[in-house]
C-alpha cells in the first residue's frame, strides 16, 4: 500500500500539523443576558451555566472573559412587562437600561466587539419581532421602528447591529438610516437565514419573549427549505450586510456551507440555546464527556464554513484552552 492515510494520525504532533480546521477564540462570540436592577445574577433553569445579569455582574463577566482571551459579545435585554407596548417605544428610549449598559460596557472595554439585537420582541407587548395589527405581522410598518432602535444602539456605541427580525428589506433600510446619521463604520451582522426552529426555548425563557399569540412562521424561515436561504443571503448582501448569519447552527450545517460557498463576506453561525442545552443535559447525565463533545460540536460548524460562532459555550471553550496550555 503506497497511500496510507493513517501515517498522518500516528502522533498528536502529526495530527496537529495535518489538521484542516482550527478554532480560535477570535472565532467565538459569547451571548450575554442583561437585566435592569442591581446585584442580580439569576441562572436560566433551561440553560444551566448561563445567567441573567445586572450591569455590575455583567461587567465582571466580560472582564473575566477578556482575561481569558474572549473579545466578542452579543447582548440581549430581559425587559420587564411594564416597559413593553405595541410599538416597542422603550427600545429607543433614553431611559432604556440596555442602551445605558452599552455605553458603560464600551467605556470600560473600548476594544471589545459588542453586538446588539435589533427586533421588536424583547420590547413588544405582543412578543413578536414585528408590528402586529389585527393578528398580522406587518413588514414595511415595522422597518421605521427597527431603524430607530438601531440608530439608538449605534449612538450608544455598539460595533455591530444585529437585526434578528427577518422582515423583508430591513438590512437596506437600517444601512440607509445608519449612513444618513453618520454611522458609516457601524456594521451589520444580519440574521440572514433565521429558521422558525423548535430550539429557541431556553432563550425565550431567559428573556420572557415568547409570542403572546400565534407563532413566528410567517417571517422566520421554514426548516424544510435551504435554497431559500440563498435568496435571503443575496438580498442581505446586496443591501449592505457585513456578516451573514445562519440560525440555528448545528441543525443547519448544509445552509452554512451553502452561504460560505456563494458569498465573499464572513458567515456567522448561531449555536442556539436549545442545541447547547441538549448537549449540557447529556453531559450532566454522564452520557457524554463535555470536554470532548463540546469542542467537536463547535468544530463541525467551523468545518461547514462558519467564520464565527455565537455559542453559550464560548467561555467554556476558553477555559478548556487555558487548561490544555
Amino acid at each position: 500500500m503506497q497511500i496510507r492515510p493513517r501515517r498522518r494520525r500516528t502522533s498528536a504532533a502529526i495530527r496537529e500539523m495535518s489538521k484542516e480546521t482550527s478554532l480560535d477564540l477570535s472565532n467565538l462570540i459569547y451571548p450575554l443576558f442583561l437585566v435592569d436592577g442591581t446585584n442580580i445574577k439569576s441562572e436560566i433553569a433551561s440553560l444551566p451555566g448561563n445567567f441573567r445579569l445586572s450591569i455590575e455582574h455583567l461587567l465582571r463577566e466580560i472582564d473575566s472573559c477578556v482575561k481569558l482571551g474572549l473579545h466578542s459579545f452579543i447582548l440581549f435585554p430581559s425587559v420587564e412587562e411594564k416597559h413593553k407596548d405595541k410599538t416597542a417605544t422603550y427600545s429607543y428610549s433614553s431611559k432604556n437600561f440596555y442602551l445605558r449598559a452599552i455605553k458603560e460596557i464600551k467605556k470600560r472595554f473600548p476594544h471589545i466587539i459588542l453586538i446588539s439585537d435589533v427586533a421588536m420582541d424583547p420590547y413588544s407587548s405582543d412578543g413578536h419581532d414585528g408590528l402586529v395589527k389585527n393578528g398580522k405581522i406587518l413588514n414595511d410598518e415595522t422597518l421605521p421602528i427597527l431603524s430607530k432602535m438601531a440608530l439608538a444602539q449605534a449612538e450608544a456605541g455598539i460595533d455591530l447591529i444585529g437585526p434578528s427580525d427577518m422582515m423583508d428589506g430591513r438590512i437596506g433600510f437600517l444601512r440607509d438610516e445608519l449612513d444618513d446619521n453618520g454611522f458609516h463604520d457601524t456594521g451589520i451582522m444580519a440574521y440572514t437565514a433565521k429558521y422558525a426552529s423548535a430550539f429557541y426555548g431556553p432563550f425565550r425563557d431567559a428573556l420572557n419573549s415568547a409570542p403572546k399569540l400565534g407563532d413566528k412562521k410567517s417571517y422566520q424561515m421554514d426548516p424544510r427549505n435551504s435554497r431559500e436561504a440563498l435568496l435571503e443571503a443575496d438580498l442581505d448582501f446586496t443591501e449592505g450586510a457585513d456578516f451573514l448569519m445562519v440560525k440555528p447552527a448545528l441543525h443547519y450545517l448544509d445552509v452554512i456551507k451553502a452561504l460560505k460557498d456563494e458569498f465573499p463576506i464572513p458567515v456567522a453561525a448561531y449555536h442556539v440555546s436549545g442545541e447547547c442545552a441538549m448537549l449540557t443535559a447529556a453531559c450532566n447525565n454522564g452520557w457524554l464527556d463535555f470536554n470532548k463533545a463540546m469542542p467537536e460540536t463547535l468544530y463541525s460548524m467551523r468545518r461547514a464554513g462558519a467564520d464565527v460562532i455565537l455559542t453559550y459555550f464560548a467561555k467554556d471553550y476558553a477555559l478548556l484552552l487555558q487548561k490544555t496550555k
